[in-house]
């Protein structure tokens, strides 16, 4: 065999790999540079959590010290708590499902290519750019008994005028309807932008297949959706839960505590009630409750992607 083909059949010698020889992060002169970005997150981020649960721990008598775990013991048989959880929990579920539902219609209507989508996006949009105290005071006229617009819609269909705000069996419902006025277009900005991204391949195929339209958004393109719809819940379930500013502005918790969330609560109690060790005691149970439920739909989020 000659040489030239002897060389042509052996394998080329694939060189080793080159060892970086930088050197580690800390000592390269680059740490001083994100020094001030740690000292700042430490400052603003760690000692805020360490601080509360320092607080959690004291009692909020004068020269109390250390109580330990008493302000968790008071927690747990507290009947104002588990009531404020419950409604917290009513206006996540209730506020989370109808702007998904709605979201998905009205993302679905955004990810057409129609005249003047741009604009009827970007006025969409304002609502959810607007604060939350701005829109309490705004829904506050709106659902004023006597000079409010609700009861004067309310009056040419022949319905007696509603005390929106002042009766605790109607309360909530106001503040979920001002939830979901207020978020239900962030939620379809998200979805249709994720609608826009799908490929169309899997649907191509579904048609061939004889799919009709109805089939192939259910079993094609809600499961390619699942990831994003993840996030948009993600995004709306980490607000939702700490829901505090607008239903402060409206109702301060009442009527009859029927809209007291666990934020508002813990507000009460520290300001209010000048007990600022259980209202600790409390926000740190909120923080529990959003990273459990962040930690769920993470989960949920990564199981789809690697699905689909």
């Amino acid at each position: 065999m000659s040489t030239d083909v002897k060389n042509r059949l052996t394998p080329a010698k694939v060189p080793p790999p080159v060892r970086s020889s930088a050197m580690p992060f800390v000592s390269r002169g680059v740490w001083p540079l994100a020094l001030p970005a740690i000292v700042i997150s430490l400052v603003l981020v760690a000692l805020p959590i360490i601080w509360t649960f320092i607080l959690a721990g004291s009692s909020s008598r004068p020269n109390g010290g250390f109580i330990g775990l008493a302000n968790f013991e008071k927690l747990f048989s507290d009947a104002l708590f588990w009531d404020s959880l419950r409604i917290t929990m009513f206006f996540f579920v209730v506020c989370l499902i109808v702007e998904t539902i709605l979201g998905l219609g009205l993302g679905y209507l955004l990810s057409l290519d129609v005249p003047g989508r741009k604009i009827f996006q970007a006025a969409m949009l304002v609502p959810a750019i607007v604060a939350s105290v701005a829109v309490g005071l705004l829904w506050l006229l709106i659902f004023d008994p006597s000079l409010g617009i609700a009861n004067a819609l309310l009056g040419t269909i022949g319905i007696d005028p509603v005390v929106w705000l002042g009766d605790p069996k109607i309360a909530p419902w106001a503040i979920v309807i001002v939830d979901i006025w207020q978020w239900t277009p962030f939620m379809a900005l998200i979805i249709g932008a994720g609608i826009r991204s799908l490929p169309a391949e899997p649907f191509e195929a579904a048609a061939i297949d004889g799919a009709t339209g109805w089939r192939k958004a259910i079993f094609v393109g809600l499961p390619l959706l699942a990831p994003v719809l993840t996030v948009a819940m993600l995004l709306r379930t980490v607000d939702l839960i700490r829901f505090f500013d607008t239903v402060y502005v409206m109702t301060q918790g009442g009527p009859v505590n029927s809209t007291n969330t666990l934020n508002v609560y813990g507000y009460r109690a520290a300001f209010i009630d000048q007990d600022p060790g259980y209202a600790a005691t409390l926000q740190i149970t909120l923080f529990a409750i959003v990273i459990i439920v962040a930690a769920l739909f993470t989960a949920a989020r990564r199981r789809f992607t690697i699905e689909y």
